[in-house]
Order: C-alpha cells, then sequence, then structure tokens
C-alpha cells in the first residue's frame, strides 16, 4: 500500500479505479460498513468550481464492487442564498442517488456532536455531525487556488462538516464565516477534530487563482490523486497548482 497516488486523466471511472487501485482502497473499504462521500459543493456552480458528479458516481461503483458498506453523500454549502438540497439537486447528485439508492445528507443539519479539541488555537472544542464520526469519511475535493487558503484540498474541503448553527456568519455572510477570520488555522484546528479517511481528488482541470471562478489552469493538470495521507494529497495538489506547501501553513503543520 502506498499513501499517495496521481494518474494520468482517461475518463473518470478508469482513472478514479486507477488512483484508488494503487493506494489498496479496496482492501480498506471492505471492512467499512458504513461510508460517507464528501464533494465539494460550496454551491451551485458548475466544475471545476464544485466536484463533478462523475467523480462521485466512480466512487461509489469502485465501492459496490469491493465492499457491502452503505453509502451516504453528504455535504454542507456555504453559500447564504442556497440550501444544500437544492444544489444536490442542481449539479445532478439528486439523480445520482435515485439511480444508485444512494442517501443524500445536508451536513448543514441534524444532530451534532461535541469534541473537545486540545492544542486548538482558533477552536478548543468544536460542534460536528455525529455521522462524520459514525462513518468512514472519503473527502472528494477539487483541485482549486483560495484566496484565505492558497488551496482548496482535501483539508479544506472539511469546513463543509461544519453547521452554520455554530460558524456561520450574521447577516447573510458565508454559512462557514467563522473559518474566515483565521483561515489557515481553523482548518488545522478542524482536522485535528476530523480528518479524512481517504481522499479521491479531481485535478482534471485546477482553478488557477481563485476557488469561485476566475482561470483555469493552463494547460489543465490532467490528474485523478487518491491516498490516506491527505497531507500527502494536498501538498502534491499545490505543486500542481505551482505553490510551494511549505509556504501554506495548514500544509506544514503536520496534524
Amino acid at each position: 500500500m502506498i499513501s499517495l497516488a496521481m494518474v494520468d486523466f482517461k475518463s473518470y471511472a478508469e482513472s478514479t479505479f486507477e488512483a484508488l487501485d494503487a493506494v489498496g482502497a479496496a482492501d480498506f473499504l471492505a471492512r467499512q460498513r458504513k461510508i460517507l462521500i464528501k464533494p465539494n459543493l460550496i454551491n451551485a456552480s458548475p466544475p471545476p468550481v464544485t466536484t463533478p458528479v462523475a467523480l462521485c458516481e466512480a466512487i461509489v461503483r469502485y465501492i459496490r464492487e469491493c465492499s457491502p458498506a452503505e453509502i451516504v453523500i453528504g455535504e454542507g454549502c456555504g453559500d447564504p442564498s442556497l440550501e444544500t438540497d437544492a444544489v444536490f439537486s442542481s449539479l445532478g447528485y439528486a439523480a445520482l442517488a435515485k439511480q444508485y439508492d444512494l442517501t443524500l445528507v445536508d451536513l448543514n443539519a441534524g444532530p451534532l456532536a461535541r469534541r473537545m479539541n486540545p492544542g486548538g488555537t482558533v477552536f478548543t472544542e468544536m460542534h460536528l455531525p455525529e455521522i462524520v464520526f459514525s462513518h468512514c469519511l472519503v473527502s472528494a475535493p477539487v483541485l482549486k487556488a483560495h484566496s484565505l487558503a492558497d488551496i482548496t484540498g482535501t483539508l479544506k474541503n472539511m469546513i463543509g462538516i461544519a453547521p452554520p448553527s455554530h460558524y456561520g456568519g450574521r447577516g447573510g455572510t458565508w454559512k462557514k464565516a467563522a473559518f474566515h477570520r483565521r483561515m489557515q488555522a481553523s482548518i488545522v484546528d478542524l482536522n485535528r477534530c476530523r480528518i479524512p479517511d481517504l481522499s479521491v481528488m479531481d485535478a482534471r482541470i485546477g482553478l488557477a487563482d481563485y476557488h469561485l471562478g476566475g482561470p483555469c489552469c493552463d494547460p489543465p493538470a490532467g490528474k485523478i490523486l487518491a491516498g490516506f495521507d491527505p497531507y500527502a494529497v494536498d501538498r502534491e495538489a499545490a505543486r500542481l497548482l505551482g505553490m510551494d506547501w511549505r509556504r501554506i501553513p495548514h500544509l506544514r503543520n503536520n496534524r
């Protein structure tokens, strides 16, 4: 088993299977009974701002071939003008759930678990959805630069699990606005509480400058990444964006 695989993009089905096989994901997934796939659906913008439904479909098909686990797709959108269910519908996830008999979960709602966070510099305790602790967590981000975090990768993708009831802004601001004040340290604190068990990143295109739009990588990155070590995944993603991960605080601070 290796901690990170990066394969050339051919198709979502072929390249996702290849990357997951390369890290030995089948044996790990076969031992799971409940799996939560967490895409990046910050709003209703089409890919590459958000995770393509085709990537999650490939992950679902891979899991189904090696594991009897119950599969849930969960996200909590950040756009203050939208609800997560509307984003699921707009981006094809509702149709995917129907096709594969999956459950969609709005992580902005539902029961929460309180976790103490010793050593946290922003959040000394956190309130997160119970489901992220009861399920194996597969993060499925897209490759993007970010105005506050430098990079949106699998670690930054975890902000979607944070409920607006505890981390939202006021007056119509982003539903995860509490993370914006000290973004780098907040990402570290969140991942101390719940870090992805497995990551599959869509680096087929990449956003070069900004996480909500702007220019795509030129040429496109043309990769699918998979790995059990989210730091290794994000450090390689930073390289694809032409960044030095040692200059990105949340990637220097390895747990």
